[in-house]
């Protein structure tokens, strides 16, 4: 393999042909079904399968086949199939996965950006979805095409493009049932839908987090009543709310309580862990975008933890509760002085990626609904349950690809790290292919701030990622 000749091919075709095809991308509000209950009239899902499918039958890779599938109402997936070169065999394959569709807006992006306003400054696309992951479908045939190019020998490629990622792949079991038959034998699963700790090496994630969440609520009155006549003696609902969640974490130090959401972190995490932390130093905390703060040490304010390892271990093996809704509260210029009704929260609770999340989500609403103090009528509605993943042993041979790819790519060594996110189709795919070994890794790296406002692609880590990617997969044997 001439890693030179490589490199120039996919920074070629990233330059002349991937990037102004996300800029295109960017421009659709393709966003998933969970955020667009109209989707299928607003047909912003169909159009990025089909852009994508037409760019796809352009591509100089031999024997490629294309199908955008559907089953019934379901969102439409997009799928290729790449023959083997070089004389081998067809059964093994290298099975890739993308997805199209996107989060919603979001709000407080900067002045001229915008979800669906693409917009490159300082070697970034900035734009919802492009690197969250639309740019996996066309990373994925340039490194094939790349290894083509020079006659590189390779396996069987297919891959699976799915449109409701987002929404928690709820449509994937049945596309994986369906398509299971073409798949043949998976020796490894190539999911581009993940993050990097830095922009400087290959990153491969080893875990991921869990997630149970639901909505908690609160009544103790049928109707708001004066402040003034009523409390002190009427308990307000927040503050029930409050005590509720208290069972659940330590407002001092955000710790969880219950042994139910905990599990023990393995020795070769642990072991990453140290090393990443060695690696990223005080970016693993210095990465988010903290207010301002005359009080912290370093002007603004702190993290739970300043300590690399810990902060590493808190994001990706510890549970952690987030309140990311409320209902009942009125907007702050319409809130008189009333005791009000009832509190609804919107709970989300990471769990380590080895918890079961339906025992888990289960102790939950146990927890939350026993014993309602004051006799508050308290409900926990159950909306999600998603286990996390944990990797298997790194089989020797793509432990040395992974390493040797990441040094021809980024001339550094490559790092492992657990990431707190939840990406339900690893699980998935895990169930389904117990045997494969699994390379999961992304784009998604400090500051590219996937979901919130400003998200960015990296361009010239997407563009050495690809290199990498093609640099594997002929070790797959």
């Amino acid at each position: 393999m001439n890693l030179a000749e490589l490199k120039s091919f996919v920074e070629q075709k990233w330059d002349n042909d991937l990037l102004p095809r996300l800029v295109e991308y960017v421009k659709v509000p393709a966003k998933s079904p969970a955020f667009d209950a109209h989707w299928r009239a607003h047909g912003h899902l169909q159009r990025v399968v089909q852009d994508a499918y037409g760019w796809a039958r352009t591509q100089a890779i031999a024997g490629l086949t294309l199908q955008i599938v559907r089953i019934g109402d379901r969102t439409p997936c997009l799928f290729f199939d790449v023959p083997a070169t070089g004389g081998r065999g067809c059964d093994r394959t290298v099975l890739f996965y993308g997805h199209l569709d996107k989060q919603p807006e979001m709000s407080g992006w900067r002045e001229g950006f915008g979800p669906w306003t693409p917009v490159i400054e300082d070697g970034k696309l900035y734009g919802r979805g492009a690197a969250d992951d639309g740019y996996a479908i066309y990373a994925a045939l340039t490194a094939i095409a790349a290894l083509d190019a020079q006659g590189i020998p390779r396996p069987r490629c297919v891959g699976i493009i799915e449109t409701c990622e987002e929404s928690g792949s709820f449509d994937l079991p049945a596309y994986l049932e369906m398509l299971a038959p073409r798949f043949g034998d998976v020796a490894l699963v190539v999911g581009l839908d993940s993050g990097c700790g830095d922009y400087e090496r290959l990153w491969v994630t080893t875990s991921l987090r869990g997630l149970i969440g639901g909505t908690l609520t609160v009544e103790i009155l049928r109707e708001g009543v004066h402040s003034g006549y009523a409390s002190g003696l009427v308990p307000s609902s927040f503050r029930i709310a409050r005590r509720l969640l208290d069972r659940i974490d330590d407002a001092e130090s955000g710790r969880v309580h219950d042994p139910a959401f905990h599990a023990q972190i393995p020795a070769e995490r642990l072991q990453q862990a140290r090393r990443a932390g060695a690696i990223l130093g005080d970016a693993v905390w210095r990465a988010f975008p903290w207010a301002a703060s005359c009080h912290g040490p370093h002007g603004h304010a702190m993290p739970t933890t300043t300590d690399p390892v810990e902060g590493i271990l808190a994001r990706t093996w510890q549970p952690a509760l987030s309140i990311t809704g409320a209902d009942g509260l009125p907007p702050l210029q319409s809130a008189g002085n009333v005791l009000r009704p009832k509190t609804a929260l919107k709970l989300s609770l990471r769990l380590p990626p080895t918890v079961d999340a339906q025992r888990a989500l289960q102790r939950l609403q146990e927890l939350l609904e026993r014993d309602p103090p004051y006799g508050a009528h308290v409900r926990f509605e159950p909306e999600w349950a998603a286990s996390g993943w944990n990797a298997p042993a790194t089989a020797p041979w793509l432990a040395r690809a992974i390493e040797d790819a990441s040094r021809a790519a980024f001339g550094r060594e490559a790092a492992c790290i657990g990431e707190g996110g939840t990406i339900p189709f690893i699980g998935m795919l895990a169930a389904r292919f117990p045997q494969a070994q699994f390379l999961i890794t992304g784009v998604l790296g400090p500051q590219s701030n996937a979901h919130g406002p400003n998200e960015f692609l990296h361009i010239s880590y997407a563009k050495r990622l690809t290199a990498a990617v093609a640099a594997i997969l002929p070790a797959v044997s």
